[in-house]
């Protein structure tokens, strides 16, 4: 009976850890269309991005993406708060230097993403953190302006 009750105990909490996780999941398929619904005229849609920090667990997302010389790119975000708290986007070019950022630390404001005049084709890396969120989901979208 005592391993029955063990063995019974033990399966509850694989469960309930299951659920659990299956509850914490990034959906982030409704923040894209969301700012795919946004978007401007004569943008031209590039990739998405699903931003999932794993309930915290991952502190730095990062994607590479290759840019054109004199091509302007924009990078809009968003997540389930309507001043996109939390959510923070460096952008850096092949060299791993800071091109652009959507937090102003100074004013401790969130942008909802950052435009960029790419001056040399290459490698960029767009990195999402998260800066005292209290959810890591958010989505991105990458467009090319006309």
């Amino acid at each position: 009976m005592k391993k029955i009750l063990c063995t019974l105990a033990i399966l509850l909490g694989f469960c309930y850890m299951g659920l659990s996780d299956a509850y914490a999941q990034c959906d982030a398929e409704k923040f894209t269309e969301k700012i795919i619904s946004g978007l401007p005229d004569g943008a031209t849609f590039l990739k998405s991005y699903k931003i999932d920090g794993e309930g915290g667990r991952k502190d730095k997302i990062e994607f590479p993406y290759i840019f054109r010389q004199n091509s302007t790119y924009l990078i809009n975000i968003a997540n389930k708060d309507p001043e996109l708290k939390g959510v923070v986007l460096n952008l850096y070019d092949s060299n791993r230097n800071l091109i652009g950022t959507s937090y102003d630390a100074s004013s401790k404001k969130f942008r909802q993403g950052l435009g960029y005049t790419c001056s040399s084709t290459g490698v960029y890396y767009l990195t999402f953190s998260f800066e005292g969120a209290k959810d890591y989901c958010a989505a991105a979208v990458l467009v090319l302006k006309k």
